[in-house]
């Protein structure tokens, strides 16, 4: 029942905050860590899909720097690391676009042939579309060297 004010008479300011704490809460909990293709951890409150891959008769040199240079033309390189876990074979950067969070992994799957994996993502979720632009814009750059 509507009291005078048009508010609900039975859920005095503090049942409201109570409410709003709980669903702050829930919020909270709800919300974790989403692990990168780089092999680190960034905070996710949607863990959708936010990656894709692709494979190019190239080798982890080529294929590292043709990322490099997109991620350079498209926004702002973070950082750039060979992951600890594993060999030289396998290189990753972190980088800005469009404010979205991007990580990109070059490992070598065989002595021919390199894999580059692409992961964009906003703070709440994944940005799949941008993570295909890119690694397109990776595929392009690897066809005019």
């Amino acid at each position: 029942m509507l009291d005078a004010d048009g508010g609900l008479g039975c859920l005095g300011g503090n049942m409201k905050t109570k409410i709003f704490l709980a669903f702050l809460g829930v919020a909270i909990i709800t919300a974790g860590c989403v692990g990168t293709v780089s092999g680190t951890k960034t905070g996710a409150l949607l863990p959708n899909r936010d990656q894709v891959q692709g494979r190019y008769q190239r080798s982890v040199d080529q294929v590292y720097q043709a990322a490099v240079q997109v991620i350079q033309n498209d926004g702002v390189m973070v950082t750039e690391y060979i992951p600890h876990d594993t060999t030289n074979t396998v290189r990753a950067l972190r980088g800005k676009v469009n404010q979205r969070n991007v990580w990109i992994r070059v490992a070598a799957e065989t002595p021919q042939v390199t894999q580059v994996t692409v992961q964009a993502r906003t703070g709440v979720g994944g940005d799949v579309d941008l993570a295909h632009e890119l690694e397109k814009e990776i595929a392009l750059k690897l066809t005019t060297e």
